[in-house]
């Protein structure tokens, strides 16, 4: 059995090492001079290899299609995983929320092992060698590259989505399966920034336990609680993250954003705390007052949204004034203007329709002998390691059917 993997990323190296585990010929082809060049990156270079967590927990962070990923997580669960790559001498360690990663920090300890586990059943490698088409002629598939000519009985698809394309996510596997007769989805950034309207002063201001309230049309759609990051362009950080990822396929025009910067007292107490600041500093300004509560640089905005002379003497805010400026530290309005530029996505959102894809085996349903796996497909998930699972658990399943099927 002569199987070609195209994309020798997270999803390529698992579906390969499982294939040829099986006694398959395994050829990845690499568009890159090295495997693994976005996961070397991942994480900020620590790669956040997967989610210590139980499989029902993962599906719940899946934000689209979690049931087609269930064969796939218990082909190659998160324990699985990590089991696997402690085999290769790689010690790793659970941080805050699950989140797994090398003990060292360097996302080069898990490349390594990789590709030892590839090498340990002789997968043959070509780097830099960009596949140009897949065609299925009978009984097989012709697939060109840049170099040469080549004859597969199977080939399974691993080329990633369309973010972070200098690592050479640059959608080929799309048009690899649209030329086969696939449907591709929508494609949408997500784990991304949102662009907003904000004060210029508030660029690289961090925020941590504040709490983002996001609602459209009159719908509260979620909550997230975290760090957030002001940007240059707008907003950032990870709950801004996980949230870009259920409003991605939402009109930004429909869409309101608010952030409580006190989500841990309410209303009521917000206010007496207020009362006693402003009690304790009759004569000071509120602008020099507020800084008791919240960092310097939000100060003119807050100020601005509760309408609010910043140089106005405690003494004289009204309780009406005061309610108001409660209320915005509660809920200050942000407005999205759109969300931050696919390449700069963490993830791409949409991919090769599902419905075309036996969940089973990753098996195309309208080309036997043609497997898809990893970010190509229709399917995403919030941050915390649980992407990185999906494309190892996806690959290894799809190598692992195809080499005996």
């Amino acid at each position: 059995m002569h199987i070609a993997v195209i994309g020798g990323g997270a999803a390529g190296m698992a579906a390969a090492y499982a294939a040829a585990s099986q006694g398959a010929e395994v050829v990845i082809f690499e568009r890159n001079e090295k495997l693994g060049k976005k996961l070397f990156i991942s994480g900020k270079g620590r790669c956040n290899l997967t989610n210590d967590s139980d499989i029902e927990q993962h599906m719940s962070n899946v934000v689209t299609n979690p049931r087609f990923l269930f064969s796939a997580y218990h082909a190659l669960s998160p324990l699985d995983l990590m089991r696997l790559i402690e085999g290769q001498g790689v010690e790793l360690k659970t941080e805050r929320g699950g989140r797994v990663f090398p003990l060292s920090d360097k996302s080069s300890d898990i490349i390594r092992a990789w590709k030892e586990l590839l090498d340990s059943v002789r997968v043959k490698v070509h780097l830099d060698e960009c596949v140009l088409s897949i065609a299925r002629k009978g009984d097989e598939f012709t697939v060109d590259t840049s170099v040469g000519k080549y004859f597969f009985d199977k080939v399974i698809v691993c080329t990633g989505g369309m973010t972070y394309q200098a690592t050479g996510s640059t959608g080929d596997g799309y048009r690899f399966a649209a030329k086969l007769g696939h449907s591709v989805t929508q494609l949408y950034p997500a784990l991304v920034g949102l662009r907003a309207d904000i004060p210029g002063n508030l660029a690289g201001l961090s925020l941590k336990n504040v709490e983002l309230s996001i609602s459209a049309r009159g719908k509260d759609l979620l909550r997230e609680f975290g760090e957030m990051l002001f940007t240059h362009s707008g907003i950032s950080g990870p709950i801004v993250l996980r949230a870009s990822s259920r409003i991605n396929k939402i009109d930004i025009r429909d869409v309101d954003i608010t952030l409580d910067l006190k989500p841990a007292l309410s209303t009521e107490v917000l206010d007496a705390r207020l009362v006693r600041d402003f009690s304790e500093n009759p004569n000071r300004s509120v602008r020099n007052v507020l800084p008791l509560l919240m960092p310097k640089s939000l100060i003119p905005l807050v100020l601005k949204q509760a309408e609010l002379q910043g140089d106005t003497p405690c003494h004289s805010i009204s309780k009406e004034q005061r309610k108001r400026l409660s209320a915005v530290v509660k809920a200050i309005r942000i407005e999205a203007t759109g969300f931050e530029e696919m390449n700069g996505a963490i993830v791409t959102s949409g991919g090769i329709n599902v419905s075309e894809v036996n969940a089973k085996d990753m098996q195309s349903k309208l080309v036997p002998g043609l497997y898809f796996a990893g970010e190509v497909l229709d399917v995403d998930a919030l941050t915390g390691g649980y992407n990185l699972q999906i494309a190892f658990s996806t690959g290894y399943l799809a190598g692992t059917k195809a080499a005996n099927g």
